[in-house]
């Protein structure tokens, strides 16, 4: 196939032009479906993250598209006016990421939204997702679950979205660079429990694909072994039910600590990690003024590991 004009046409302004976004491979080039080619071939434009990655899958796919277009997080929101232009002439415009689904933690979300309110028809191929992919090979609840993408690198932010996850009660899908990934590890232990269950998927579907199970605890201790590689998919997951574990449950598991000599801080952590109670919930309860625990809260030898 090529990407030539034949079938176009002369009535070309005649008809509706389509944004269509098109899944690609994450990683295994045999994923790229008939549709995919289909369209990238017959598009006037294709826009991409990196013209020599997508022009290296055009190239393996026997395609000679018509013209090739950065639109990368740095570049899509001045290219949108071009793109809807282009568009609203009757032209086919396909969008592609460097792997996976446009739009997904990656640029087409700002020329989906223009093309929407221009009233141009957007049109989806679907394809591989890593975060989809490694949702459903991690054996964790799947039926309800929480996309969460990259975490802010750094202050408030950060720190305001671990405190929800800590508590998000669905299963919760991450990503994460290999650099980081040990310090992402840290800190959602740091605020859900070293006790959390987690699945480190990283380099799915290509030749050294690994999906790695345990608990946060464990995850730490297994990249802190080897030299992470490859972008990470981060499934967590979700938090106990609120009524699981009461505040007096807690409150009697910080007295049973605290009597035991720890401080305040180490109260904390040995409770977290038992009852597996998100840290922001122990910390405030250990600050609380001393309470009457009911008779009927459990000991602290029943509590669940």
């Amino acid at each position: 196939m090529t990407g030539d004009s034949a079938g176009h046409g002369d009535d070309r302004a005649a008809r509706p032009g389509r944004l269509v976004l098109v899944g690609t491979p994450i990683g295994n080039l045999g994923d790229l479906t008939p549709r995919a080619v289909q369209v990238l071939a017959s598009a006037d434009l294709v826009c991409c993250e990196d013209t020599r990655r997508t022009g290296r899958l055009l190239l393996h796919a026997g395609i000679r598209a018509a013209a090739l277009r950065v639109v990368n997080d740095h570049t899509e929101e001045s290219a949108v006016a071009d793109v809807v232009a282009r568009l609203t002439r009757g032209e086919v415009v396909a969008v592609v990421s460097d792997a996976g689904m446009p739009g997904i933690s990656d640029p087409g979300e700002r020329l989906v939204a223009a093309a929407v309110q221009a009233d141009v028809v957007v049109e989806v191929v679907p394809g591989p997702s890593a975060a989809i992919t490694g949702l459903v090979a991690s054996g964790l609840p799947a039926g309800r679950f929480v996309f969460e993408g990259f975490l802010p690198r750094k202050g408030s932010g950060r720190t305001s979205r671990l405190a929800e996850l800590s508590g998000e009660r669905r299963t919760v899908v991450l990503y994460e660079a290999p650099h980081r990934v040990a310090r992402t590890l840290a800190d959602l232990a740091e605020a859900c429990g070293g006790g959390r269950r987690v699945v480190l998927a990283r380099e799915l579907t290509k030749l050294h694909e690994e999906t790695w199970r345990g608990t946060l605890d464990d995850a730490l201790a297994r990249v802190a072994e080897i030299e992470p590689r490859g972008e990470y998919v981060l499934v967590l997951d979700g938090a106990p039910a609120p009524d699981a574990v009461t505040d007096d449950d807690i409150v009697a598991a910080l007295a049973a600590a605290r009597a035991g000599g720890a401080s305040t801080r180490d109260a904390v952590a040995q409770v977290v990690d038992a009852l597996g109670v998100a840290k922001r919930r122990a910390y405030d309860l250990a600050n609380e003024p001393p309470r009457q625990v009911s008779a009927s809260a459990p000991s602290t030898d029943s509590a669940p590991a």
